[in-house]
C-alpha cells in the first residue's frame, strides 16, 4: 500500500508511527481544559490530536425505552444514550478554535464525524483527515460521504466482522479514496490486554492493502508498544489531563505522565525494530577482539616442535588464527620459538 499524507505528515512505510492523542470527552465541558489538554498532548510527543464531533441529537434519540438504555456491564450502566452523549459532546463552537489551537501547537487535528451534518461543518474548518469510530463502520452513507472529500480515511474496527470491514473499505475505494488506514480496535472500556489480539495488525495489511494500526482502549502501554512491532503504523489513545477529575472516559485514558512514557516506548521500540542488518555495530566491533576466540600457543615451545593438541588451544580473545585452521595445523611443526599466551600466528607454523 501507499503511503499517505494528514497534514504535512507522511504516514506509512518506514516513516515513525503516527500518534494520536484522542480528546473524546476528557474536556469537562470546559473549552479551557480542552485547549490545555490539546497544549500538553504536544508535550508529550503526540503528533495529532483527535476530537470527536456531534450532538447527542445527531447521534442518537432522546428516548427513555429499554433500547436506549445502556445496561452492557459497562462504567456508563444505567444511563439512556442521549443522557451520556449530552455530557460528553464537544460543543460546535470550540472546534475552530481548538483546530487554531492545535496549528499553533504544532499538532494535526482532526476530528471524527458522527453523522453528515458534522462532515459539511468539518470540511468548514478543512479538517485534514477522517475518523470513523468503531461503531459508525456500519454507517456506509457516513463512510462515503468522508471519503467523497479525498482525505484519508481512518477507521477503528471494534465492532466490525470482517465483511463490514470489507464492505466500508470498497466503499472508499469505489469513490476512489485509496487513502485507508484501518486500526485494530477491542470495543470495550476499558479493554482486557487478552482481548487485544495485536496479530490482526499485520493481517490488515495483508488482507486488505491498507495502513494498519491501533485504536487502544486497553490500561497502560504495553498494548501500543507491541503492536508496533506488529505493524502499527498509526497509534490512537485517550488522553486526559488528569484522571482524578473524572469524566466519561478517564478510567481508561492516558494521563500525561503516562502517554509521555507511552510516546517514548513507542519510538523506543522503532529504535529497536530498526531494519535487517548483519552489521555487528560500531560497540560490538571494538568489543569483538575481546569476545571471540582465535588459537593461542599454550605452553613454552621451542622451533621445531610438533602443533599439538597441548600446545595449542581455542581461547578468547581473538587475536590469533581463526579456529576454523584448528585441524589443519595440527601435527605441522613450529617454525620459530614462541612462550606461553602468545597469539598463533601463520609466521609460527612451518
Amino acid at each position: 500500500m501507499k503511503n499517505i499524507h494528514i497534514g504535512n505528515t507522511e504516514i506509512g512505510g518506514d516513516n515513525p508511527c503516527f500518534i494520536i492523542a484522542e480528546l473524546s470527552a476528557n474536556h469537562g465541558k470546559d473549552i479551557n481544559i480542552a485547549i490545555e489538554t490539546i497544549r500538553a498532548a504536544k508535550k508529550t510527543g503526540a503528533d495529532a490530536i483527535k476530537l470527536q464531533t456531534f450532538t447527542p441529537d445527531t447521534i442518537t434519540l432522546d428516548a427513555k425505552n429499554e433500547a436506549f438504555l445502556i445496561n452492557h456491564g459497562t462504567q456508563w450502566d444505567g444511563k439512556y444514550l442521549h443522557e451520556l452523549y449530552n455530557e460528553t459532546y464537544l460543543p460546535w463552537e470550540w472546534h475552530e478554535r481548538l483546530f487554531k489551537v492545535a496549528k499553533e501547537e504544532g499538532l494535526v487535528c482532526f476530528s471524527s464525524p458522527f453523522d453528515l451534518t458534522a462532515v459539511d461543518f468539518l470540511e468548514t474548518l478543512n479538517t485534514p483527515a477522517y475518523k470513523i469510530a468503531s461503531p459508525e463502520i456500519l454507517d456506509i452513507p457516513l463512510i462515503e460521504k468522508c471519503a467523497k472529500t479525498g482525505k484519508p480515511i481512518i477507521i477503528s474496527t471494534g465492532i466490525a466482522t470482517i465483511a463490514d470491514i470489507d464492505l466500508a473499505i470498497n466503499t472508499c475505494r469505489n469513490v476512489g479514496n485509496n487513502q485507508i488506514v484501518l486500526l485494530k480496535c477491542t470495543t470495550s472500556y476499558p479493554a482486557p490486554i487478552e482481548d487485544a489480539n495485536l496479530k490482526t495488525i499485520n493481517n490488515f495489511a495483508e488482507t486488505f492493502h491498507v495502513i494498519p494500526g491501533l485504536s487502544d482502549h486497553t490500561l497502560g502501554t504495553i498494548a501500543p508498544t507491541v503492536s508496533v512491532a506488529l505493524g502499527a503504523k498509526v497509534i490512537e489513545k485517550h488522553f486526559i489531563l488528569d484522571k482524578s477529575v473524572g469524566g466519561a472516559d478517564a478510567a481508561f485514558s492516558l494521563d500525561v505522565e503516562e502517554f509521555t512514557q507511552m510516546v517514548k516506548s513507542v519510538r523506543d521500540a522503532e529504535k529497536a525494530i530498526g531494519q535487517v542488518s548483519y552489521n555487528i555495530g560500531s560497540k560490538a566491533t571494538n568489543l569483538s577482539k575481546l569476545a571471540s576466540r582465535s588459537l593461542f600457543i599454550t605452553k613454552d615451545v621451542k622451533k621445531g616442535d610438533l602443533i599439538t593438541e597441548e600446545n595449542i588451544r581455542s581461547v578468547r580473545p581473538g587475536n590469533g588464527i581463526h579456529p576454523k585452521h584448528y585441524k589443519e595445523i595440527l601435527g605441522k611443526k613450529f617454525a620459530k620459538d614462541a612462550s606461553f599466551a602468545t597469539p598463533l600466528d601463520f609466521k609460527h607454523i612451518k
